[in-house]
């Protein structure tokens, strides 16, 4: 039997959520969304199954790596495109599969894809952005589960650079953003010295089709 045939789709009920006082944000973090053995057998599966590749992108007219490795996967018409890297979807993996249906028992909802980052070691970051690109609509939601190594979370006000906020995203939790957070915050995870093992994050997301 596959390790995840163990689990049922039920997310945990005594998970507790916590708002985080943002002007203009509307983020609820989890940090324990799942417990200490769905979270290792869930790291393993995803990461054993997923086709994590590194892309590319041009800046300055320079070719350069992402500095993590990454996977798209959703439904048939759910392509997507961030810092003009043209994305069309994978097909989903019982792993993702599964997640996704933790996800949307516990939030209520519903996505239709999902992008996988492996960060290998504190050399892997992703920078400033906001995941606010057309296809995800005008009010996008998006829930992040983090699999693996702790590592930082920084917000950062788009009109006002002096208003940042952090916090550390844990094996096994869940965050969500909502509303016209994307359009008045960015985030990042920011590269780092300490020793840190690979994080797998996975962002759950409705593309409008």
């Amino acid at each position: 039997m596959n390790q995840l045939e163990l689990f049922g789709v039920e997310a945990p009920t005594s998970a507790a959520w916590q708002r985080l006082d943002l002007a203009g944000a509307n983020i609820r973090y989890c940090r324990a969304f799942l417990d200490a053995r769905d979270r290792h057998c869930y790291f393993t599966e995803v990461l054993e199954t997923t086709p994590l590749t590194q892309d590319e992108i041009v800046m300055f007219g320079r070719k350069l790596f992402v500095p993590r490795l990454a996977s798209w996967h959703g439904e048939s018409d759910t392509g997507y495109t961030y810092s003009n890297i043209a994305l069309e979807p994978r097909p989903w993996t019982p792993a993702l599969s599964a997640l996704k249906a933790r996800v949307e028992c516990s939030l209520e909802t519903r996505f239709n894809s999902v992008l996988v980052n492996l960060y290998r070691d504190g050399r892997d970051s992703v920078a400033w952005h906001a995941d606010d690109e057309p296809e995800l609509g005008p009010a996008p939601f998006i829930a992040s589960l983090s699999l693996g190594a702790t590592r930082r979370f920084q917000l950062r006000n788009q009109a006002d650079a002096t208003l940042k906020h952090a916090l550390d995203l844990h094996d096994g939790s869940l965050l969500t953003m909502a509303g016209a957070t994307q359009h008045e915050w960015m985030h990042q995870i920011p590269k780092t010295k300490r020793e840190v093992g690979p994080r797998l994050n996975l962002t759950f997301r409705t593309v409008v089709k």
